[in-house]
């Protein structure tokens, strides 16, 4: 049932990521403007990732989702669970649906704990909106992060 679920999820994301690209999968989301940003950290030591994530809509239009997509430089291992709004891209990026996001201060939280295939010294991590359902944002600075990370433990704010 788990495996169905997964099918479904991405399927559902990747004809998001279709209609909200302009592709021909559907109409389009409603028309309007919001201001999406993801703020939190990253932490990495001993082969593990942890990532907690808020994204927010500073407005003026509400969002019925979107998805923020989670890039590594190191390859993750194999068979990890995530949490349900999430799904493994590839063994190194994972996309996950926000939820709603009301206009001026709606949030959505993310937490994953991950494990890496080895034990780098370093990482980056890459921080993206891959879909905004069709609304515009005029201000995507604050939807896009590149952190590097040391091993080290300590939480790298982005």
């Amino acid at each position: 049932m788990r495996g169905l679920r997964k099918v479904v999820l991405g399927a559902a994301l990747v004809i998001a990521a279709v209609v909200g690209a302009g592709g021909s999968a559907g109409a389009v989301g409603p028309e309007g403007e919001a201001d999406l940003s993801h703020h939190g950290h990253v932490s990495l030591w001993d082969g593990k990732v942890g990532v907690w994530l808020v994204s927010q809509n500073h407005g003026p239009s509400d969002l019925r989702q979107a998805t923020v997509r989670l890039a590594f430089s190191e390859r993750m291992a194999g068979g990890q669970e995530l949490p349900p709004a999430c799904l493994w891209s590839s063994d190194r990026v994972v996309s996950c649906r926000t939820g709603e996001l009301l206009a001026a201060g709606g949030a959505g939280e993310l937490d994953l704990d991950l494990w890496t295939a080895g034990f780098p010294d370093e990482m980056t991590v890459e921080i993206t909106t891959a879909w905004r359902d069709g609304v515009a944002d005029r201000n995507p600075g604050n939807d896009r992060h590149r952190v590097l990370v040391l091993a080290t433990g300590d939480p790298y704010v982005f």
